[in-house]
Order: structure tokens, then C-alpha cells, then sequence
């Protein structure tokens, strides 16, 4: 698939274009002396940019002429919702896996989850300032901030979703269905019903995101393992129990079964169109013990019915670009329906980041990271700006449009 880069796209304001404004011939000529008189570049990392490489700290030197030459446009649509002048911005960095950002409108600031470090961070708007936002976490994943500006937080270790009120308790939404334990949940979304739904998949039965099995469980069958070391002695004793689903915790406290394992496989994020009527799960690969048919690494959509009832499942995306396999994870839409997907394409530097596909499910837009990008959410006071937990940092861009429904 050819692509151009943002900034390519308006040859009177690009850099070549600039040079020849200023005087080309005396830039250029100093541009020769600089690039002779420079010492050879040591061998570095992989990077986005290559020549030279990028620097996203605060001390880097500007990459930004006109367009990020970072964020790319792969169909013309694009360029209505990229920003010009905004630059990729990394906030921190710090984490042993960043997931699950969310934005609190009233407070003005973002919150993560860094899964092995068992915490939670929090970014203040107002002087960037980063610090511990709850610990321990429940090694939670996926957050997500209701109407009500109440946060949701889906636990790996203790294997259920919760809510924590405005008064500063935490209630329990949902730990079980039929009886069972849940896996680990993942990401979890409101509808205006008042309901939550919720991604299953297995991913928190690992020693480095939550706790295996109890001996003989799927994520721990030779039972060499200890689950209960380092962690609460209520920890440990679980087993896997139930496929990888998707399910909806009706406002009653009913929690039902929406997605089988069968529709779609190991699902990961998840969230709705603007007007709900619409739910998209990216389905991802197959986490420890997993038995069942594993994620091909797609994003799947669905028709959501007045009676909460999904149909039409269909795959709305393979994520292949260019040839390369950009598995999705975290997913948020815009409010002209844009999907928005985090991108894990492993050491395939270049196409680790975000991708953007319009409502018919074409990629129009990409933004490049240094990092795999695990989620990503829309935040700011005017929600204009893209959050992107990225591995061990954050980062942000601020765009031409505003994500839809709360962070």
C-alpha cells in the first residue's frame, strides 16, 4: 500500500520549499560544512527516523517543519483530522508495560496502568507532572472513566472489573459469570444504558502481568509454579475456567455473555461507534494456557440492537500494511466514527504505533512510534488530543478532531 507522509503532501509549505525561500544556496552551503565537520554517528536502536535519529525527549531537537514527520497519510481523508504544527510528544517514560490509558474530564488529567509494576500513574494537565496514582493496582489493564466520571479498572491479578465510587470505595461489577472465575479481564466500555462491557481473555495468567494458575491450570499445568509468591494470601488458588469471551454487565448487576470464543478469539479492546450502534473488538494472539482457536491478530465488528443483542459480526480489519501484521489491542473512536487502533507489529520498526481506519474499515492514517503501542485513548479538555501508552512511556499528538463518549 503506498503511502505519503503528511508534510510531502503541501510541497509550498515543506522543507525543500523553505530552503529555497531562505536562500538555498548559502543554507545548503552550510548544511555541506555542518555534515563534514559532524563526527560519525554511533549505531543506535531502530528508529521511526532514521536520519538522524529521532530524540522524542523534551531536550530532542525539533522534528516538526510543518506536519510530524511521524504521523502519515495514507488517504487524503486523513489530513482533515491530523493537526498541523503538532508534534508527537513523549510525556514520561518509566513503565514496564503502559496500558490502558483514560482521561477524567473534571480532573483534567490522565491515568495508566503499568501492569508488571502493579500501580497506576497519573499525568496532571496542568504541569505534566507524573506521579503514583494507586498502588497496588490488581496489576490492572484497561481503564475507562464513566458517564458519571467514576473510573473502571479491569484487574488482572484479582480477576474482575470494578468501579472505584466518588466516595473513594470500590465496588465489585463483576468477578464471575456462571458461577466461574473470570480470566483476566482487559478493557471494559460504558453504553448510555448504563451497562459495561467487557473484554475476557487470558493474559493475566503469567507471573509478569498477574498470577499463573494454581497447580494444574492451564496457565500452569506441570504445577512447578508458585502463583502465591509476592502476592496477598487470597492470591494463588485460582484456575482458568471459562473460554475467552466478551460480556455486558447490565446496570441490574447481571453480567451476560455477548461474544463467544468462537466470534472472536482472545478479544482484547474494545468500544463503541459515536452512536452506539456499532461495537468493534480487536482480537488478538493466544495468551498462556489458551486452548481455544487463538486471535489472528483483527479487529471484528458488530450491530448493536435496541435489546443489547450483537449482530452482523463481520471483520472489519485484517491490519495488514504493507505486507507487515500491525496486531490491534486498544481501540476508540472519534466523533465522525474513525477508528482509532493501537498497533503492535513487533520488530517491524516504522509500523509499531496507531492506525486509523474510516467507518468502511480503510486505513487512512498512521501515526509511528518507537515503541509497540498496547492502547490508547482521546483526552484534553477538548478532547482533541490522542493519549498513546506505548510500552515503557506515553505519548500524545493533538488532532483535528475529538475522540467520541467519555475517556
Amino acid at each position: 500500500m503506498q503511502q505519503r507522509m503528511i508534510d510531502e503532501s503541501r510541497p509550498a509549505l515543506s522543507r525543500r520549499r523553505l530552503l529555497q525561500v531562505a536562500g538555498a544556496g548559502a543554507l545548503a552551503a552550510a548544511a555541506d560544512t555542518a555534515l563534514a565537520q559532524a563526527p560519525a554517528a554511533r549505531p543506535g536502536p531502530p528508529s521511526t527516523i532514521t536520519t538522524p535519529p529521532r530524540d522524542f525527549s523534551r531536550s530532542g531537537a525539533p522534528t516538526t517543519y510543518f506536519w510530524d514527520p511521524d504521523v502519515l497519510a495514507v488517504d487524503p481523508a486523513f489530513e482533515g483530522l491530523a493537526q498541523p504544527n503538532a508534534a508527537i510528544q513523549r510525556l514520561w517514560t518509566g513503565a514496564l508495560w503502559a496500558e490502558g490509558p483514560a482521561w477524567n474530564a473534571q480532573g483534567r488529567y490522565l491515568v495508566w496502568s503499568d501492569i508488571p509494576n502493579n500501580r497506576q500513574m497519573r499525568w496532571l494537565e496542568d504541569d505534566g507532572r507524573v506521579s503514583v496514582f494507586r498502588t497496588p493496582s490488581g496489576n490492572s489493564n484497561g481503564n475507562s472513566f464513566d458517564f458519571q466520571g467514576r473510573q473502571l479498572s479491569c484487574e488482572h491479578l484479582n480477576r474482575r472489573v470494578v468501579r472505584y465510587e466518588l466516595d473513594g470505595s470500590v465496588t465489585i461489577l463483576a468477578d464471575k459469570f456462571d458461577g466461574k472465575r473470570l480470566n483476566s479481564p482487559n478493557d471494559v466500555v460504558q453504553h448510555p444504558d448504563g451497562s459495561y462491557w467487557f473484554t475476557d481473555p487470558p493474559y493475566g495468567g503469567q507471573l509478569y502481568e498477574g498470577a499463573p494458575d494454581a497447580a494444574g491450570g492451564p496457565s500452569n499445568t506441570s504445577g512447578k509454579i508458585n502463583p502465591r509468591l509476592g502476592q496477598p494470601p487470597e492470591i494463588g488458588f485460582y484456575k482458568r475456567e471459562l473460554p475467552t469471551n466478551c460480556y455486558r454487565i447490565d446496570p441490574s448487576g447481571k453480567v451476560d455473555l455477548v461474544v463467544t470464543e468462537q466470534q472472536v478469539p482472545d478479544p482484547n479492546g474494545l468500544c463503541f461507534s459515536p452512536d452506539y450502534k456499532k461495537l468493534y473488538i480487536a482480537s488478538t494472539g493466544k495468551g498462556p494456557g489458551d486452548t481455544g482457536p487463538g486471535g489472528k491478530g483483527d479487529i471484528h465488528v458488530f450491530d448493536v440492537g435496541a435489546d443489547n443483542k450483537l449482530s452482523n459480526g463481520k471483520l472489519f480489519s485484517d491490519c495488514m500494511v504493507d505486507g507487515v501484521k500491525c496486531g490491534p489491542d486498544g481501540l476508540r473512536c472519534d466523533v465522525q466514527g474513525n477508528l482509532w487502533a493501537s498497533s503492535n507489529a513487533g520488530r517491524a520498526v516504522g509500523y509499531n504505533g496507531v492506525l486509523c481506519f474510516n467507518p468502511e474499515g480503510k486505513l487512512i492514517g498512521r501515526i509511528r512510534l518507537p515503541e509497540v503501542c498496547g492502547n490508547v485513548c482521546f483526552g484534553g479538555p477538548k478532547r482533541n488530543r490522542l493519549f498513546m501508552a506505548a510500552s515503557q512511556s506515553i505519548y500524545a499528538l493533538y488532532l483535528g478532531t475529538q475522540g467520541a463518549g467519555p475517556g
